[in-house]
């Protein structure tokens, strides 16, 4: 049984840095004007935007006029949610 639990943790792990790559990938491309038909950024908006709505409408004041602070906001939130779960999960394991 620690042993399934152990690996649910790496597979969540993995996931999880996954997904905080994207969600960087996706502040990078928002520098410059990329191309809305391309398919890596239809991929990186459709990945990400759920999440970065969400907590727009939670956090109204991480758009601050031309600056939008809420991918910041996202990773912070992203690594803390990994670090709980997967310590968790290597806790319960052991």
């Amino acid at each position: 049984m620690s042993v399934l639990i152990l690996a649910v943790a790496r597979i969540l792990d993995l996931a999880f840095n996954i997904y905080i790559f994207i969600v960087i990938a996706r502040a990078l491309i928002s520098w410059v004007n990329p191309d809305p038909y391309n398919p890596i950024v239809r991929f990186l908006h459709n990945a990400t935007d759920p999440a970065l709505y969400r907590l727009r409408r939670l956090i109204p004041f991480l758009q601050a006029g031309a600056f939008d602070f809420s991918p910041i906001a996202l990773l912070i939130l992203l690594s803390v949610v990994q670090q709980v779960v997967v310590s968790f999960l290597y806790q319960l394991a052991h």
